[in-house]
Order: C-alpha cells, then sequence, then structure tokens
C-alpha cells in the first residue's frame, strides 16, 4: 500500500513538473533582456523554490538558491526533463483509454476494432499492457529520479564547502555541549552548597541542641531530615531521571507533573521507544520547561505535548505564564545547545504577556 502511495505522487509530482516546465519556458523567455534584474533573479529562486517542494527537496540544502545565474540555468535545464516527463505521463491517457475500451467491448462478446476474443488474443493483449503500463511507469520513475539529480547538481553548493560548514557546526556543538556540562555542574554545586548543605547544617545543630537537654528539637529534626532527603532526591532528579532508563519517557514525564507546584497536563503519544539519547534530551527539555515556567512566568497551568512526526521526536510545552522567556537565559540557551547536540531544532515563542510555547524537535533516526 505505501509503495502504491509513493509511486502515485511521484507519478503527481512528475505530471505537475510538465505544468511548471511550460511555465519556466514561457517565464526564461520573458526575462531573456533582463537576466540581470535583481527582480527576476528573486523569481527565479521561488520558482526553483516550489521545484525543491515538488521534488521534496528540502530547499536549506540547496545552497545555490540564491545564485541567480545558477538558479537561472537550472531552470533553463529543467525545462527539457520536464517535458520529456510530460510526455511520458501522458502516453498513460491513450494507453488506459484503449485497454479500457477494449476490456468493455470483449466483455459484451462484441469486436474491438475487427478483433474479436479469443484465449490467445486476450492473453496476448494482457501481457502486452502489462509490459507497456510498466515501462511507461518506468519512465516515469526514471524522470522523477533525473530532476532530483538535477535539482541537487544544479543548487546544491559545493561539496567542500558543505563539509567544512559541517565540521564548524559540529565544533560549535561540541563547544555548546561543554558549556552546557559545565554549566550544569555549577548549578549542581549551587543546589547543594545552598540548599541541602545548610538544611544538613541546621540539622546537625538541631541534633546538638537535643542532646544537651532540649528533646522537643526532635521533632523539628525530624522534619528537617525529611526536607533534606526530598531535596537530595530533587538534584539527583535533575543530574539524571533514573526512572528513565526503566520506566520510559511517559512515566518519567509524568513524575515532572507530579512534582511541580503547577499543574501540568502531559500527552505522550510514542509508538515505541526512541533513542536514549533522544529520551533523555526531550526528558530535560521538558523538566527545565516546566521548572522556568514555575519559578519565572507565574503560570497557572502548564501542557506538554509529546509526540513522533516521522522520524523526528517533537516536544511542546505551553504555559500560560507571563512570557518574555528569551534564550539568552542560562537555562533555556542550556537546552538549545543540548538539543543542537543532536543535530535538533529548538525554539522559543514567548511574547510579552504569554503564553510561551517552547518547542524542540529532535531526529531519532
Amino acid at each position: 500500500m505505501r509503495s502504491a502511495v509513493e509511486g502515485a505522487r511521484r507519478l503527481g509530482a512528475v505530471a505537475l513538473g510538465m505544468v511548471t516546465a511550460a511555465v519556466e519556458l514561457v517565464f526564461l523567455l520573458v526575462t531573456l533582456p533582463f537576466l540581470g534584474s535583481a527582480r527576476v533573479a528573486a523569481a527565479a529562486g521561488r520558482l526553483a523554490g516550489f521545484e525543491a517542494w515538488r521534488l521534496r527537496l528540502d530547499p536549506a540544502a540547496l545552497d545555490a538558491m540564491g545564485d541567480g545565474r545558477r538558479v537561472l540555468r537550472y531552470l533553463a535545464l529543467r525545462v527539457p526533463v520536464g517535458m520529456l516527463g510530460g510526455l511520458v505521463v501522458l502516453l498513460l491517457v491513450p494507453g488506459i483509454g484503449a485497454a479500457v475500451l477494449l476490456a468493455m467491448s470483449w466483455a459484451v462478446g462484441e469486436p474491438f476494432d475487427g478483433m474479436t476474443p479469443t484465449l490467445p488474443l486476450v492473453a496476448y493483449a494482457f501481457v502486452a499492457g502489462l509490459v507497456l503500463l510498466f515501462l511507461d511507469l518506468s519512465g516515469v520513475m526514471g524522470v522523477h529520479a533525473l530532476e532530483r539529480r538535477l535539482a541537487r547538481r544544479m543548487l546544491a553548493g559545493d561539496p567542500t564547502v558543505a563539509l567544512e560548514r559541517r565540521i564548524a557546526e559540529l565544533a560549535e556543538s561540541r563547544a555548546g555541549i561543554v558549556a552546557a556540562v559545565d554549566s550544569e555542574r555549577r548549578r549542581i554545586e549551587r543546589d547543594l552548597h545552598d540548599g541541602l548543605q545548610q538544611r544538613l547544617v541546621a540539622l546537625s545543630m538541631l541534633i546538638g541542641r537535643s542532646r544537651r537537654g532540649r528533646p522537643e528539637l526532635l521533632d523539628q529534626a525530624h522534619s528537617e531530615a525529611q526536607q533534606a532527603l526530598a531535596e537530595l532526591r530533587e538534584v539527583a532528579w535533575r543530574v539524571y531521571p533514573s526512572g528513565l532508563d526503566s520506566l520510559g519517557l511517559s512515566e518519567a514525564l509524568a513524575g515532572v507533573a507530579e512534582r511541580s507546584g503547577v499543574p501540568v497536563s502531559v500527552t505522550c503519544e510514542l509508538p515505541d521507544r526512541p533513542p536514549m539519547a533522544v529520551e533523555t534530551a526531550a526528558y530535560f527539555v521538558v523538566s527545565e520547561a516546566v521548572t522556568n515556567a514555575a519559578k519565572h512566568a507565574g503560570a497557572s497551568g502548564i501542557t506538554v505535548d509529546v509526540r513522533r512526526e516521522g522520524i523526528t521526536l517533537v516536544v511542546r510545552v505551553r504555559d500560560d505564564g507571563t512570557g518574555g522567556a528569551r534564550l539568552a537565559g542560562g537555562g533555556l540557551s542550556g537546552l538549545r545547545r543540548r538539543v543542537s547536540a543532536l543535530d535538533g531544532a529548538f525554539e522559543v515563542v514567548s511574547p510579552q504577556g504569554g503564553p510561551t510555547v517552547i518547542t524542540a524537535e529532535l531526529p531519532c533516526a
């Protein structure tokens, strides 16, 4: 079924390519005296962008989209290929029409073009029709592949330049990972020093005073010990959620919602478990976003939506707080570095007055 749908989609893409080839031919003829114009280059870029969409190519991967001359050369070379695809598609129309008329005539026992239905003739027509259909569909697939290859060849940048850019991105990502780890260590140190350590010191003093004849302080010491355990558990979960390995992302996010001081609604619809690195990044995105909304945005409600879209895990956290969140903040910038390290995308939309929507897209392939 999936192969049939994909075949129909490619057939439609090639048929649409015939129309766009005609449009591009007219465009090139009309704009021939003005090829150096910036407006012509911009219009050519839009046509090439539409071709990238038709062929399901990522426009961001086509480095030459802004180069007017290369785009115009691409359009000029694509016109004959598009016309060829149109001819291949149009061959299906008379072929299918003849096959339908032949079948209808022979089904009622009438001759078709002077030919009466006999077993050898029916077998011959059936086999010949299948062969011709196969050849025509193979031509459609070939034209589609040729168009994609032409677009990549003409519009994609120099592989060396692309490799150098990728190396630079990886170097920046690695530096971001180091910075994120250092930032996380500093935050853990502050949590331990300013919170847990002070509480343990107070607990030690209470126990010491109770030993000197004030047993009523034991209840207070017990309360301090319970709070210290709760803070220690919270710090441990921020370092790494142990339940994530055994329980999975859905249960781990349910734990985040349970520990939050603000009502959190979690929807986690996953057909299977994503890779561990992706799962961990998704958890920390939700945990940090919920913490920020509760502490800084004054939110009264938070919704978390985690779902798979193709090979991408999409995490979306929305709160009804005051807004104004910026990526320059320490927590959000750390999340962006963590997501970028997995070749993901991270976006924060937070107008003044709210709401704030944080979206992370994490590739699972």
